[in-house]
């Protein structure tokens, strides 16, 4: 789980590196010149990441998708593992309650790193829940539940504006990594 973890870690920081480094100097973050810059700054990173806490403690782990317009842009892009990105509130929290169709006690608990920094924050989160239902894909194609539970660390890095809430949001995680524990390989 350490080894995990650091590489998660590793992978929220290189993506954070990435981000900043292909973000025009114009729209980068300035270092906070005065103390009361670097405590503005500080106040305004403890809110997103309290912000970003409820997210999944509470709205997401309990599916109240009426709240998830506290952390999300309505216009947000949300860049998943599988590849595909999204665009729009209301296709993210459909495609957040796809993941409770086939794991209805689906959570996030844990934030073990948490790390904000300007405009971005990067969290760790531990992502669990048991595969009950069947997991219908895009195709059509049905996989059966096995009754098998699943947890695993996910990083999401998000991009918030002045108004506190996230613009982008990018999600990792294993996914042959998940499909090996539901399926019980």
């Amino acid at each position: 789980m350490k080894r995990n973890l650091t590489a998660a870690a590793l992978l929220a920081a290189g993506v954070v590196m990435s981000a900043t480094l292909t973000t025009p100097a114009s729209a980068q973050t300035r270092a906070p010149k005065t103390l009361a810059d670097f405590e503005t700054a500080k106040r305004i990173s403890e809110e997103r990441l309290a912000t970003f806490q409820t997210l999944d403690f509470d709205v997401y782990s309990n599916q109240k998708w009426d709240r998830v317009k506290e952390s999300h842009s309505e216009d947000i892009v949300v860049y998943w593992p599988d590849g595909r990105s999204t665009r729009g509130i209301e296709k993210h929290i459909e495609d957040m309650k796809y993941l409770f169709t086939y794991a209805p006690d689906a959570r996030i608990k844990q934030h073990p790193i948490k790390i904000a920094d300007g405009d971005w924050t990067s969290v760790v989160g531990v992502f669990e829940g048991t595969f009950t239902k069947p997991m219908v894909l895009p195709d059509g194609t049905v996989i059966q539940p096995t009754g098998k539970a699943f947890k695993f660390n996910m990083v999401t890095v998000g991009h918030w504006n002045s108004a506190g809430v996230m613009t982008e949001e990018y999600l990792f995680w294993d996914n042959k990594a998940f499909m090996d524990q539901i399926m019980g390989k």
